[in-house]
């Protein structure tokens, strides 16, 4: 069938294996060195390996390929860290959960794919863990998260450049009811408002119990 997936251009290759770490399904692997495309049955065409690579050696393709197969460890729930208490198969698929690697917002890139007509979400670290339902809320979104306590930054002046340079469709912020939390959403509405773009704006506050205020 044709459809799409990554091709990996050997030449620009330089090893570094961050492809290969970021690929849920197992797709790719190093070898004598390089990234390789071992399985393109595993491969969804989705590029969570493309913000990672260093170099630009990955590009998404569309040809005649095997029919995308989730892996078996990943249907059955056996991964390799499918005996944490609580952890259900369905957390260790990107498509349900994650869009992009990095999230931190001192690491992402300033422009991507990923960008293109997403609802971003900008989170406080602790919100993950806080909220119960943040995967089932807010899961599928491109995400940034960080922590302007004890990130020594001034997050406001990326945000900007992301938000002026990427079409997105809107912008959420989720934080913590604490006072350290301010300096997110602050830094995030200065950003919005730098750019001059008329972007559905929202915040959402949760508190220490994990509850949506």
């Amino acid at each position: 069938m044709k459809r799409k997936i990554i091709n990996i251009d050997q030449e620009k290759c330089n090893g570094c294996g961050l492809c290969a770490e970021a690929c849920h399904e197992g797709a790719i692997s190093m070898i004598d060195g390089k990234a390789r495309l071992v399985r393109e049955d595993y491969c969804d065409g989705l590029g969570n390996c493309l913000p990672v690579c260093p170099t630009g050696a990955i590009k998404i393709e569309e040809r005649e390929v095997a029919a995308f197969k989730l892996p078996a460890d990943l249907k059955d729930g056996k991964h390799e860290h499918a005996d944490c208490p609580g952890v259900s198969p369905a957390a260790y698929s990107a498509r349900d959960s994650l869009r992009q690697w990095p999230i931190q917002i001192q690491l992402v890139p300033l422009k991507a794919s990923y960008y293109e007509n997403a609802n971003l979400v900008i989170a406080a670290d602790c919100v993950a863990y806080a909220c119960k339902s943040y995967h089932a809320d807010f899961g599928g979104r491109t995400v940034l998260i960080g922590c302007p306590k004890l990130d020594d930054v001034d997050y406001s002046e990326k945000l900007e450049t992301i938000i002026a340079s990427n079409n997105l469709k809107s912008v959420t912020v989720v934080r913590m009811e604490v006072p350290c939390c301010g300096g997110i959403e602050h830094a995030a509405r200065e950003a919005v408002s730098r750019t001059g773009k008329n972007l559905p704006f929202k915040v959402i506050t949760i508190s220490v119990a994990g509850k949506c205020l």
